[in-house]
């Protein structure tokens, strides 16, 4: 059995954790263009707008049931055979498009679920104050139903930070690939992903407590 090197181990670490920022970037920008879409998309399901929810339905079934692998591949590899405007796309970019269509389908559901669990009757109170339907589901609705969703989000977030981790199989440059470099000249496969998954660790445990934070804050509100 071979031993740990350890001399490795540690100089790959800082090498590895300078990839954070592409990954954080990655992740963070495909989130909030998340959020916004799946509200949006939330809202047309629950209001069941004619054809459009129907076509909406379909693009959910499709990126939930295919993995996000051959979702990533097909976009960087597949569009940019008949689509022009893909060819000029940064891996970066394509893997933002990928995390977020595939997120907006789980977090799309989500909410629509979020909203259907506030009490119906606060439509009918809303309505005899003399709110509007778009006031209605901004003021009183939404913020309910972001309570509601706020763990779902969370997870959906940690699924799309691991996520990002696949960037590496289309060019991006970000923890794990770092990692994999370094591996690549040594051999050290063991030593190099173990310090990505450390890495990778200890970031989602510091997301869970501040999603924590979030939630207790939200509940004395």
């Amino acid at each position: 059995m071979q031993n740990i090197d350890w001399t490795f181990f540690l100089k790959t670490i800082p090498i590895a954790f300078s990839g954070i920022y592409v990954t954080l970037y990655v992740s963070i920008v495909a989130f909030l263009i998340t959020v916004v879409f799946s509200t949006i998309i939330s809202l047309i399901r629950f209001f069941d707008v004619p054809i459009l929810s129907k076509i909406l339905g379909v693009f959910i079934s499709f990126f939930r049931a295919t993995p996000f692998i051959a979702q990533l591949f097909f976009l960087y590899f597949g569009l940019r055979q008949i689509i022009p405007i893909f060819q000029g796309l940064s891996p970066t970019w394509v893997l933002i498009m990928a995390l977020m269509l595939n997120t907006t389908a789980f977090m799309a559901e989500n909410f629509r679920a979020a909203i259907e669990a506030v009490d119906i009757g606060q439509f009918e109170a809303s309505f005899a104050m003399g709110l509007t339907y778009l006031q209605t589901m901004r003021r009183i609705i939404l913020p309910q139903a972001f309570k509601i969703a706020l763990p779902s989000i969370g997870n959906n977030f940690v699924m799309l930070f691991k996520g990002a981790s696949m960037g590496f199989t289309i060019g991006v440059i970000d923890i794990l690939s770092k990692a994999k470099v370094e591996a690549s000249l040594t051999g050290n496969w063991f030593e190099a992903y173990l310090v990505a998954m450390l890495i990778y660790w200890g970031i989602i445990l510091i997301f869970e407590q501040i999603q924590k934070l979030i939630e207790r804050k939200l509940s004395k509100s």
